[in-house]
């Protein structure tokens, strides 16, 4: 797999928004620790400007922007061919030089380059909000590597969204065994309940999560819930 692949494979811009909403709600839960979280989504990232992101833990991680101009994405997998420190210090032709003007600041954010000014990415695609796909650069992919820019790793839960994917993957990452009907309801964004919470994680409160359902911008819990 590689950035043509998920470029077919995601969802629109809204629907994406909702799937890195939910499993960054799923992840508070399970996750009390911010720290130890692979997902995060943060509803006030900067003025207008959203942002979902992942960290593996292990040096990978993707950043989403989203904007009034549409979604940017931007990936790094740090053993992969195409990343810029085997590329003497530059991204990889293509990766990142055709990007609309709308996400330019997005490619140059510092959050998103190390102390050199380098973007850290091996992977980008984007689509503006009257667009009607994802786009990427042309690129000429090294040869012989299974998975030249880390696509295939990095947006796994992007392309297979549905429920049963995430369960396997907090099986792996979190060793738990979440209840398939809980992450179902937090990937339709219903409201959490007390019963709903206690099912994916029992020793976490809906109090314990007050400040994460509002950072994520997911729907407030019923009232009386609690």
């Amino acid at each position: 797999m590689t950035v043509h692949d998920v470029a077919r494979r995601l969802p629109s811009i809204a629907d994406l928004r909702n799937l890195c909403r939910s499993l960054a709600m799923l992840d508070a839960i399970l996750s009390p620790d911010w720290e130890d979280r692979y997902h995060s989504f943060n509803a006030g990232w900067a003025d207008g400007e959203e942002m979902a992101s992942m960290r593996n833990g292990s040096g990978d991680e993707y950043s989403i922007v989203f904007s009034a101009a549409g979604a940017c994405v931007r990936g790094f997998d740090h053993e992969a061919p195409m990343s810029p420190y085997g590329n003497d210090g530059e991204p990889w032709p293509g990766v990142i030089d055709e990007v609309p003007e709308a996400f330019r600041p997005f490619v140059a954010e510092p959050a998103f380059t190390d102390e050199n000014d380098v973007p850290v990415v091996t992977v980008c695609l984007w689509r503006e909000a009257a667009d009607d796909r994802w786009r990427h650069g042309a690129i000429d992919f090294p040869t012989g590597c299974p998975d030249p820019d880390g696509a295939a790793g990095l947006f796994a839960l992007l392309v297979d969204r549905s429920p049963e994917a995430f369960q396997r993957f907090a099986e792996d990452y979190y060793e738990v065994h979440p209840d398939l009907e809980a992450v179902r309801d937090v990937y339709a964004l219903r409201p959490l309940s007390r019963e709903l919470v206690s099912s994916l994680n029992p020793e976490v409160t809906l109090a314990d999560l007050a400040e994460d359902i509002a950072e994520i911008g997911y729907p407030q819990p019923l009232r009386g819930a609690a």
